[in-house]
């Protein structure tokens, strides 16, 4: 918080203090020129209004409320960037990464600290486990079944569309189908490769698809031409002379995306020719991927939900689009 933020935090929190103890004191020794309990003139319905003073319990626990209201500034942090007298932090910022994050768990719970979270984690797992374990492993209990057979299994996709839809459902969407930057898990259509064991180590690991923008060195007419070639790919109508010259630039594509614009999984490049569009197919946003580049990131989940997890929502997503 920069300086000017912490002086006006402090100055309305103490002032907001203050001033209503001010008004308290006023209030109280106000009489309006009349004596406790005479009455004021203001009548209605047959109510006369009297001049009583504030009740003593209200006006005490009032100043109870003004004291302790300065005594927890003094003690904790509200006061801008004053850190309070026992330096007190609604949390560890000292963690800066999930890996010293889970180091500084295991230590907690090595010493015997641990918070609500982890109790639930532990009886979840105790309560859940089990089944989990009955629906990924083979009878030996250590060896996975294949995740082509699991997603043959109704209720092993059902737990599994639940853990899709606590965990991925924000960005792809609860019918899977994706948005603008999220892909559809519906349609068959990879950037990394649709196989099982591609789909398990994307959600495992994550992934994080880059292209870099070539606006600089095509131009806006290079930008223009590219995408006119690119959507021509896809069976749309264009400009033939500059889909012409687009294909001529198509060459500083072709490293990523194939000499057939088909795209290549081990790279992430998406193909050009199906008419799936993750950013979106209109001219302008082609042209503006080409401009600007894009930068896509997928979290990894091994470390949040562990593998038995992962080997059933693998086997949901794998369904989506190989399970009729």
């Amino acid at each position: 918080m920069n300086t000017f933020l912490s002086v006006f935090v402090t100055v309305i929190s103490l002032g907001t203090i203050f001033g209503c103890l001010a008004l308290l004191i006023w209030c109280s020794r106000d009489k309006m020129g009349m004596e406790d309990g005479a009455p004021t003139g203001h009548t209605y319905d047959g109510i006369t209004e009297l001049n009583n003073p504030l009740p003593k319990w209200w006006s005490y626990l009032f100043v109870f409320m003004v004291i302790f209201s300065l005594g927890y500034l003094a003690l904790y942090p509200g006061l801008g960037n004053y850190k309070g007298l026992l330096g007190w932090t609604s949390s560890n910022q000292q963690v800066k990464s999930l890996a010293e994050y889970n180091e500084a768990a295991e230590t907690a719970r090595t010493d015997g600290l641990f918070v609500q979270y982890d109790r639930e984690m532990i009886k979840a797992d105790e309560v859940f486990g089990a089944k989990f374990r009955e629906l990924t492993y083979e009878a030996d209990g250590t060896t996975y079944l294949a995740i082509a057979d699991i997603a043959q299994n109704e209720n092993a996709t059902k737990v599994g569309q639940r853990l899709f839809l606590q965990n991925c459902a924000q960005c792809h969407g609860s019918d899977a189908r994706g948005a603008r930057g999220f892909p559809n898990l519906t349609d068959g259509d990879w950037l990394h490769g649709g196989e099982p064991a591609q789909i398990k180590k994307t959600i495992m690991d994550g992934r994080q698809g880059v292209m870099a923008p070539w606006g600089a060195m095509l131009g806006d007419d290079g930008v223009r031409e590219v995408a006119s070639y690119v959507l021509s790919l896809s069976g749309r109508k264009v400009d033939a002379v500059e889909a012409q010259k687009g294909e001529a630039r198509f060459a500083i594509c072709a490293a990523c995306h194939g000499a057939d614009a088909k795209g290549q999984t081990i790279m992430g490049a998406p193909n050009l020719t199906d008419n799936i569009w993750l950013y979106g197919g209109s001219r302008a946003a082609v042209e503006d991927t080409i401009r600007h580049g894009r930068h896509g990131v997928m979290p990894a989940w091994k470390d949040i939900l562990g593998e038995d997890k992962i080997q059933l929502l693998s086997a949901y997503v794998y369904s989506l689009s190989n399970v009729k």
